[in-house]
């Protein structure tokens, strides 16, 4: 059972939430909080095990609430909802140690998937978040002087079969898996199969560890850049 605490200023939005999450069979809304403060403050008095939390809120956002909450009460867990998807939050929602990073327009499985998947112990980020991530890492690895004794990196990795690594491309580009299908002229539960797989020979928990390793070993380089 997940123990949700919502957390948004808008009331219309936390209405909305707790409708819907409410007729989940697996989800017990323990609470409610209009800002960061009062979600620290909820945190404690509630124990969740999962909080949904706004970024942009008045007296303290979302990222600083993560921040705190993660220092306090390091086992619960945190998803961001938010509008935007500029940079400064995506790595400063992670960086205070959120798990997930969903848009505020995402769809209902979505976000259901979020919440179970970030619960089950998986990061979570939206695909088009996780390219701006993955973006982010390239650059990093770009301007990093170039280790001569270092062996170059493979075009690709060997234990991944050519329609993997056909997958892991289109993962670093921020495709998700009704796009990855679309573009390879395959369902998705192939896709699914696909990426299962992927994880398992890459040693990875989810899509943003296997775009980041992609990117850091130069095996989708172009992907990122596109």
């Amino acid at each position: 059972m997940i123990r949700l605490l919502i957390v948004d200023d808008h009331q219309l939005m936390r209405d909305g939430l707790v409708g819907l999450l409410g007729l989940e069979s697996d989800i017990e809304i323990v609470g409610t909080a209009t800002d960061g403060a009062e979600a620290v403050q909820k945190v404690a008095e509630l124990q969740p095990n999962l909080v949904l939390m706004d970024v942009r809120m008045p007296t303290m956002s979302g990222i600083a609430a993560t921040r705190e909450i993660k220092a306090r009460h390091p086992e619960t867990e945190v998803v961001l909802l938010t509008m935007h998807e500029e940079d400064e939050y995506v790595f400063e929602g992670l960086s205070a140690g959120a798990s997930g990073y969903l848009l505020k327009d995402a769809s209902h499985d979505e976000l259901m998937s979020t919440l179970r998947k970030v619960e089950a112990g998986q990061a979570q980020i939206a695909p088009s978040v996780t390219r701006k991530l993955v973006r982010e890492f390239a650059s990093l690895r770009q301007a990093k002087p170039e280790v001569p004794a270092a062996p170059p990196a493979p075009a690709r990795p060997p234990e991944l079969s050519p329609r993997e690594y056909e997958v892991l491309t289109l993962l670093v580009r921020g495709h998700n898996n009704r796009q990855i299908a679309t573009e390879l002229f395959i369902d998705e539960t192939t896709v699914k199969t696909h990426l299962h797989r992927i994880f398992e020979k890459l040693q990875v928990r989810d899509r943003t560890q296997a775009a980041i390793m992609a990117v850091q070993r130069g095996w989708c380089a172009q992907a990122a850049a596109a």
